[in-house]
């Protein structure tokens, strides 16, 4: 991976609060990351499923569901169970879903990238039926 997840996340977690994208909710989830950050194990589990939940309220919060899409790795990474693989793919399509052919977030590819992680974990082959930039023409002979 050519970035790293959690200060990704950070950064999607900081536009999403200068988007006020989530209302009220930002400071549930505010409280939320924090215990995620500081903590491991079984504390950190029910913070980051509490994110989630919130993440279902909020589909059409796109920094938000970056943020998820980043911390979902973070969990891999403590966790390497195919659920957590299955939540990324889960995430990352509901966001590209969403996207409607824009790529305006600067954090488009490394999503790609988690995409391709999260898929590959599962054993899914390695096309991205998400990889917009297969409809660029190419120059060449």
């Amino acid at each position: 991976m050519n970035f790293d997840p959690a200060i990704a996340a950070q950064v999607a977690l900081h536009e999403c609060e200068h988007s006020g994208e989530l209302g009220e909710d930002f400071e549930r989830v505010s409280e939320a990351e924090e215990i995620f950050s500081a903590s491991a194990g079984q504390v950190a589990k029910s913070a980051y499923l509490e994110l989630l939940q919130i993440g279902k309220i909020h589909s059409q919060a796109m920094s938000f569901q970056e943020f998820l899409i980043f911390i979902t790795w973070q969990q891999v990474t403590e966790e390497t169970i195919p659920l957590h693989f299955q939540t990324g793919v889960t995430l990352c399509d509901a966001y590209f879903t969403n996207l409607q052919g824009t790529h305006s977030s600067q954090h488009f590819s490394q999503i790609q990238e988690l995409y391709r992680s999260y898929r590959n974990g599962l054993g899914l082959d390695d096309t991205d039926p998400h990889d917009y930039d297969d409809d660029i023409i190419k120059g060449g002979d």
